[in-house]
């Protein structure tokens, strides 16, 4: 007796995928290209469409992901690890990378090409295991914690700004090249997560690193920490000096 397969639409489901499918123009050759497709490679892909919500990357976004490999949390990602619903005014915002060729191989492997949608902290520890986060309430009504942040590329750096150890917040700052400047705690965090999400590496998994974000007694957000307790967020004031106290960078663009 052969092997009964289990079944996760009904018939009438079933029966309306495909009348849809054929309105579209699914006809006979065409299905049988999907039936004959190597290892279901054709059926496979349009899941992943219809998972992506019709997304289909642009040779910009193609390019950039062939580059940076697995530094890359793009459109892909976020709707499979945030469950993002991309509208069509966001996608179009995504389209072209804001970065050259030249500057993404530079930092391919000290980066993260991340696709930042708006989604405030509190938004992405509501859509992950909890146990990402290390059991802390304390930021739930600050306003850092609530911000949305802009839908946008972002080149986000894997580790703390060379020397930027055990120095204040000024000291930091001015560490700093031209072409950078410190994220906001919603973007390191969403890149954080999101990472380790996709590739299972814990970013800054034992050191700090302080963001543009100050909590409404005025001390700067720091994040960082990331180890089996989940992700830590807490602040610390500008002036102190701490070994276990970097700071974060991401790159500018125009």
């Amino acid at each position: 007796m052969g092997s009964i397969v289990s079944r996760t639409l009904s018939v009438h489901k079933e029966h309306e995928l495909l009348l849809k499918l054929e309105a579209a123009g699914l006809n006979s050759d065409l299905a049988q290209r999907v039936i004959g497709s190597k290892g279901n490679d054709l059926a496979a892909k349009v899941v992943r469409l219809i998972q992506n919500g019709g997304f289909e990357a642009t040779t910009s976004q193609k390019l950039a992901r062939e580059i940076m490999g697995k530094n890359c949390f793009g459109v892909e990602e976020t709707t499979q690890h945030f469950g993002v619903k991309p509208t069509q005014r966001q996608l179009s915002a995504l389209a072209e990378i804001p970065f050259t060729e030249g500057e993404l191989r530079e930092r391919k492997d000290t980066h993260i090409l991340v696709a930042v949608f708006p989604l405030s902290i509190l938004d992405i520890r509501s859509k992950v295991d909890p146990n990402l986060f290390y059991d802390q309430s304390w930021y739930n009504k600050e306003s850092f914690a609530k911000k949305n942040g802009e839908v946008g590329w972002q080149l986000v750096r894997k580790t703390p700004v060379t020397n930027s150890t055990s120095k204040t917040w000024d000291e930091q700052q001015a560490l700093l090249a031209k072409n950078e400047k410190t994220p906001t705690a919603q973007a390191m965090i969403y890149t954080i997560i999101g990472h380790y999400l996709a590739t299972n590496e814990r970013l800054f998994s034992n050191i700090y690193v302080r963001c543009e974000d100050v909590v409404s007694h005025g001390f700067r957000v720091r994040v960082g920490n990331f180890d089996a307790n989940g992700l830590n967020v807490n602040n610390y004031w500008d002036d102190n000096r701490n070994s276990n106290i970097g700071v974060a960078s991401v790159r500018k663009f125009d």
